[in-house]
Order: structure tokens, then sequence, then C-alpha cells
């Protein structure tokens, strides 16, 4: 299928964005300079509020509910998920869902100026893999397919690979919930994570199709008539609930610097795999630019879980160690580096009242 808003093929020197990748794109990096400086501005307003209250919010505390700065901090992340939800709407989920990842790199940039948060050479390193990675697949991310129906978006939804893929997604849920997660939920970080990032890769389909059927509205093509528009409102609102309740309870059982890293490789991967199977985004890009996009992909997600596990363990302390069973040497090695990087001035509880506080 042809690229909307400009031309869907690759000329030798490579694709050109289209002007509907240009706002994806836009939106995108929007989203994650509003979601980094979100938690930065939450945090500022923790504080505060615990200062002015004296007491946390981790030991039941709710004064951060009268700051301003807390509120300025979420009407931020509202409007960083809203322009991340109109994103998909614009560009393939190939090229948006990678572009999530420079959030953190925000969010670890302004901690470290405004928050005195050392950010350490690793850090920086990560920062800088995210960013090289996110420019190849910018360069090479496939063109949004032009879609005039919501009818279209579910004879995609339809094909018998995408209901294969839908369908193992299910199986495979209800057996982590109902077997695994009863048995190894508080052991095993990867059951909690594997039910978020399964979910998530639905709700993301979902998403997609149901900002593209509200943006063909506002274009003057009521989409709202079709039943299918209301099913995937009902797909997202579930799959979203689905996910977010097993991301807190992987958060509040495993150490985040082990949860973060998972997550992210996990949702981003079984996304982009949707989103190949659903819209057939690599079906019209050469081997190049697939193989391309695949290097950057690995090189962002390198730089987010390098990132991520540097920051945690600088800012983290934690005094159990429910670590998921990977393998020993692993969980050895994370508790022996936990140990080294945390310092004792870090170790405060209103830091891990806070840290609570961001994931909301």
């Amino acid at each position: 299928m042809g690229g909307g808003g400009g031309g869907g093929g690759e000329g030798a020197s490579g694709p050109e964005l289209s002007t509907d990748n240009m706002k994806g794109i836009v939106l995108a990096l929007l989203s994650s300079g509003f979601i980094g400086a979100s938690f930065i501005i939450k945090k500022k307003g923790l504080r505060r509020a615990a200062v002015a209250s004296g007491v946390r919010a981790g030991v039941g505390g709710y004064s951060y509910l009268m700051e301003p700065l807390w509120w300025i901090g979420m009407i931020t992340m509202i409007v960083g998920e809203i322009a991340n939800f109109v994103a998909y709407a614009f560009a393939p989920a190939v090229l948006v869902t990678p572009l999530g990842a420079l959030s953190i790199i925000v969010s670890a940039v302004l901690a470290h100026f405004i928050l005195n948060e050392r950010l350490h050479a690793l850090g920086v390193l990560g920062c800088v893999m995210c960013v090289a990675g996110s420019v190849v697949i910018v360069i090479h991310a496939p063109q949004e397919q032009e879609i005039t129906s919501v009818r279209e978006i579910w004879n995609m939804a339809t094909q018998p690979a995408f209901l294969l893929y839908v369908a193992s997604v299910i199986v495979i849920v209800f057996v982590l919930v109902f077997y695994f997660s009863p048995l190894y939920g508080q052991s095993n970080v990867l059951i909690y994570t594997a039910i978020c990032s399964l979910m998530g890769s639905l709700s993301v389909m979902s998403v997609k199709a149901l900002g593209t059927s509200l943006k063909l509205t506002f274009e003057g093509t009521n989409q709202l008539i079709y039943p299918e528009t209301w099913f995937f409102m009902l797909v997202v609102a579930t799959c979203v609930l689905t996910q977010m309740n097993y991301l807190n309870k992987a958060l509040d059982t495993f150490n985040t610097a082990i949860v973060s890293p998972i997550y992210y490789v996990m949702f981003t991967t079984l996304t982009i795999l949707a989103s190949v199977i659903m819209f057939k985004d690599w079906s019209d890009q050469s081997p190049g630019s697939i193989i391309s996009e695949i290097c950057g992909l690995v090189v962002v997600l390198s730089g987010t879980i390098l990132l991520l596990v540097t920051k945690d363990y600088e800012r983290i302390p934690q005094s159990r160690s429910v670590y998921a069973p990977l393998s020993p040497s692993l969980t050895t090695r994370l508790n022996g580096e936990l140990l080294k990087h945390v310092e004792d001035e870090r170790t405060s509880d209103e830091e891990k009242a806070l840290r609570r506080q961001e994931m909301y």
C-alpha cells in the first residue's frame, strides 16, 4: 500500500519521510519531552509537599495533592501521553514506540542538573546510544499507510496472521495469570512483565486503530458510526487496565533496576512484532532498510537498558532482595553492584517515596 501524504517507495538514496511520518515523529518527540520533564516536576512537587507537611507520600501522606507543582507535573504527563496517542495516528508503531526511550534521556539529563542526581559515564553512553539508534530508525522508518476508514483497519486486524498472534497472546496471558502468577509471580519477574508486555502490544495496536479513527473523524469522515471504532475503544480500555495492574504488581514486588529494562525490551519488541504482522510495516521496504531498523532498535534497547540500570543502581537502594531467579550469578552480580553504587546519603525513605510516586 502507498504511504500517506508522501511517497511510499524507496529510492536509491533511501526512503523519504512523508508528511504523516514527520507529524508522528514531532509528536513522539514532544511526548518524550513532556513525559520526561513531568517526572522531574512531580518529584520537585513531592519534595516540597513533604517539607511543608512533614508527612511523606510513602507513609500515607496526601499533601502533594495540595501542591501546585505536583499538579503541573501531572498535567505535563497527561499532555505527553496525549501527544503519544496522537503520534500513533500519524506514524507506524515501528517508528513511534522506540522513540519513547527519549523520555528516559530527558528525565536523566534534567535530574542531573535540577535534582543533582549524577549522570555518570555509562549513563551518558546510554543516552548517546538511544539518540543514535533513534536517528537510524527515523531515517529508515516505513511510510505510514493511507487509511480512509476504520473498516480497513478492521480488515487488517482480522487477517489470519494477526488473529493467530492475538490468539497466542490471549492463551499465553491466561496461562500466566491463572497458573504461573499464583505460583511464581512473587519470585520471578518475567511473569508480571510478560503479562504487561503482551497486553501492551495489543493496546498499542488498538490505540493506533482508535487514533486513526478519531483523526479521520476530525477530518470530516465520521468513524464513530462504525461499531469497529467502539470495539477498538473497548479493547484499549481492557488492555491498558490489565497492563497497568500487572505493571504495578511488578514494580511493587521487584527492584525497578530489573523491572524497567526487562519490561521496556519485551514491550517494545512485542509491539513492533504486532505492528509488522497487522500493518505489514516492512512489506514495501528493502532488506537493507529492515536490517537498519532492527540494528537501530537494538542500539536503542541497549542504550535504554544501560541508562535505566545505571540510574537505578545509583539512586535506589533496596533492603529486600526479591530478585527473579534468572540465574545465581546474575542475582549475585546485581546485589554486588547495588551495594557498590549506592551511597549512604541516598538511602532516605523520602527517595523511596518519591520514586514510588513517579510510577503513577
